[in-house]
């Protein structure tokens, strides 16, 4: 599978132990950043990261900052993107089988690394479910200016 990864100062620690772990799990991994510790503002990776998943250049993207939450706001600020904070494996699971999630972010001061690990496995190998779920994701990129009445869900 193809995988971009960004981060942002604070996570380029886990992000290399992740990007190094997806190579030696068969993965092609796109690491977009940045490469070293110097200070850099998440929104910049985030957006990046949201880029080259919604024009298919990867296939699902991993963004990690200090808590995850910065940088899972900036990329889903792209509406192609579907973007999951996850913090361990069954949340990562059900952001793909309910969500159809193509991203997910870690917060690197807050998730190990063989939490991390075991949370992109778990996005990595589960399929969306479809089904009711397909109905509640279409609604996700295209929400309405003001709504006028809620569904009864099923």
């Amino acid at each position: 599978m193809r995988i971009a990864l960004a981060s942002d100062h604070a996570a380029i620690e886990l992000k290399a132990a992740l990007r190094d772990w997806l190579i030696e799990q068969g993965h092609e991994v796109a690491d977009l950043g940045p490469d070293t510790a110097d200070s850099v503002d998440y929104p910049d990776y985030g957006y990046k990261l949201a880029s080259v998943v919604a024009d298919g250049t990867a296939e699902r993207g991993i963004a990690i900052c200090g808590s995850g939450i910065g940088i899972s706001i900036a990329v889903n600020r792209h509406p192609a993107l579907r973007c999951a904070l996850v913090s361990e494996p069954l949340s990562a699971a059900l952001a793909r089988e309910h969500n159809d999630a193509n991203a997910i972010a870690l917060g690197a001061r807050l998730t190990g690394i063989e939490m991390a690990k075991a949370c992109v496995e778990a996005f990595l190998n589960t399929e969306f479910g479809g089904d009711r779920h397909a109905r509640r994701v279409g609604k996700l990129g295209n929400p309405p200016i003001t709504p006028d009445t809620i569904e009864t869900l099923q």
